[in-house]
């Protein structure tokens, strides 16, 4: 059965899901199940990423095709490493952007399954700046996080967006008002030295050429 949490104005950083509501959200995911939750950019899909079927889920669900990888969201650096390895240039983009509307693509860890990242040897990470979002990490650990729509449909800026389109296919809806940006991350390939822009979102192509150079 479908349940929805609400916690309108949660972009205030002391407003956090309360206690119960939050071991709903992780005994759902320890489950195997799914959960739509908010971000500052659009509303993600969570899962449990190191249970297959849970992943597997996620691709059914959004009825996108198993060779796009999904991303995973951390809620710190710590986090973070233990699945991708940071170089210089990601590590100045760390700095400057998380937590924020940013996807790194970098060399994944093996603790990383590849149906996550179809095989590849890159992986898409996510520490997104939102206080509930980050509030449901720090709790259950890394998640899957994908926007919260049908595949090829517009992004979910809130819940009821992701309610019309996904329905009942979602143990948790947790609602946190309308997102801040309205728009998804950008997503920024390192490999080595080598940055490239692969999609620009809330962050520009100048902002990230001015963290790589140490300009403000």
């Amino acid at each position: 059965m479908m349940v929805i949490v609400s916690c309108i104005g949660s972009n205030d950083k002391d407003d956090l899901l309360e206690e119960g509501d939050l071991e709903k959200v992780h005994r759902t995911l320890s489950g195997g199940g799914l959960v739509v939750f908010p971000t500052e950019t659009v509303y993600g899909l969570a899962a449990d990423p190191f249970n297959e079927a849970a992943v597997k889920r996620v691709f059914m669900v959004k009825n996108r095709p198993f060779d796009m990888p999904l991303s995973i969201a951390v809620s710190g650096i710590a986090m973070l490493e233990r699945l991708a390895y940071l170089n210089e240039p990601s590590r100045r983009l760390v700095e400057r952007f998380l937590p924020g509307p940013i996807t790194l693509l970098l060399k994944k860890r093996q603790a990383v399954p590849d149906i996550v990242t179809y095989s590849s040897d890159l992986v898409g990470i996510r520490m997104p700046d939102h206080p509930i979002a980050l509030q449901i990490i720090r709790r259950f650990g890394p998640l899957i996080a994908t926007s919260a729509n049908t595949h090829a449909h517009p992004d979910a800026t809130c819940v009821k967006d992701a309610m019309d389109d996904l329905g009942d296919k979602i143990g948790i809806y947790v609602d946190s008002g309308s997102t801040a940006l309205g728009k998804p991350s950008t997503i920024v390939l390192v490999e080595g030295k080598d940055v490239t822009l692969i999609r620009q979102g809330a962050i520009s192509q100048e902002d990230i050429e001015g963290a790589l150079n140490g300009r403000p």
